[in-house]
């Protein structure tokens, strides 16, 4: 019984030490099986969040055009230059298309809501209907208008100008090519702005921030301008707070981002091929091509409009005095 115990005993020993290894062979495939699957979960998350990431950077608003916020997360922060800055190294107003017309006078023709009144004598607008959005009012006489650079110049050069040579410059202050960079406002509210950033100035009028904003943002972007930390922030707070869907029209169209989300028109952009609504001195053989109803001088000049002839005259065809006492063209 004992010689037979015994050979019990060591067959046991052997085949436990054989299960043992079974066991720990198995623990060791699962260990790295949850190592593969915790690596591919990694990898998954990683992938997952780039996503993520190259999704939201540029979010697009109504009509596919981005967002002013968008926009703004491209523009980089720098200190500002500070210092060098003169306003003789912009040159303005220029006649860039040798119309007779400077710039401030192609902004002034190109915004007014009706035809701009020109002098017969040279490129001078004497009257026109035109709506300052700062203050949200209207004004008829161009003497209580600024062009205002809605960058400021010295903006301008403390944002990235001074490295510009004076060829860019004179264009960054004459820009023509959209109807943002330049914009005909009552002198009040452009000498309270003066070289204001949005974090010390915002237009009093609450409904034309947004497109302020946005404005701001879409010149600051093309023209590779930088932003301080303080106007950078301040932009981006207010566009968060309330203009979070307005957008940014592509640069040399029509239209500007509106303070309710989407895409407006605005202010038709100023071009150098606006002709003036100019007139003729009386007793002159030459007519010009007038257009009927628009504000004329000098009073009793004559022009034409389709095969017809027309005067400048402060009353209408009866004798009756126009309500504003301007002229007007209307049929002789």
């Amino acid at each position: 019984m004992n010689a037979t115990l015994s050979k019990k005993l060591q067959k046991t020993l052997i085949v436990f030490p054989a299960i043992a290894m079974v066991i720990s062979v198995g623990c060791a495939s699962v260990s790295g099986a949850n190592t593969e699957v915790s690596a591919v979960a990694k990898k998954t998350t990683t992938t997952i969040k780039k996503k993520v990431t190259t999704t939201t950077k540029a979010p697009k608003g109504s009509a596919g055009l981005p967002t002013a916020l968008s926009v703004l997360a491209t523009i980089p922060q720098v200190n500002e230059h500070g210092s060098g800055y003169s306003r003789d190294f912009f040159k303005h107003w220029i006649d860039a298309d040798h119309d007779g017309c400077n710039t401030r006078e192609e902004v002034l023709i190109a915004e007014s809501v009706t035809h701009a009144q020109v002098d017969a004598y040279g490129c001078k607008v004497i009257a026109g209907d035109w709506y300052s959005p700062y203050e949200n009012a209207h004004y008829t006489d161009p003497a209580e208008l600024d062009i205002d650079h809605m960058v400021p110049l010295k903006e301008a050069w403390d944002s990235g100008a001074y490295a510009w040579n004076a060829e860019q410059r004179q264009q960054f202050a004459n820009d023509l090519s959209d109807s943002r960079p330049l914009i005909a406002v009552q002198a009040g509210q452009n000498r309270s702005k003066s070289d204001k950033d949005p974090s010390n100035w915002i237009p009093p009028n609450k409904n034309y921030v947004c497109t302020y904003l946005a404005n701001w943002v879409a010149i600051k972007s093309h023209w590779r301008l930088s932003m301080d930390t303080s106007e950078w922030g301040r932009i981006k707070n207010l566009l968060t707070a309330s203009c979070a869907t307005t957008t940014i029209a592509p640069w040399g169209s029509a239209s500007a981002s509106n303070g309710s989300g989407g895409s407006s028109n605005v202010t038709s952009a100023p071009t150098n091929t606006v002709a003036p609504q100019t007139s003729v001195a009386p007793g002159t053989s030459q007519l010009a091509t007038i257009h009927p109803g628009s504000f004329c001088s000098p009073l009793g000049a004559h022009g034409t409009y389709n095969g017809n002839s027309y005067v400048c005259a402060t009353t209408n065809a009866s004798g009756v005095p126009y309500s504003d006492g301007r002229a007007r063209w209307r049929q002789g």
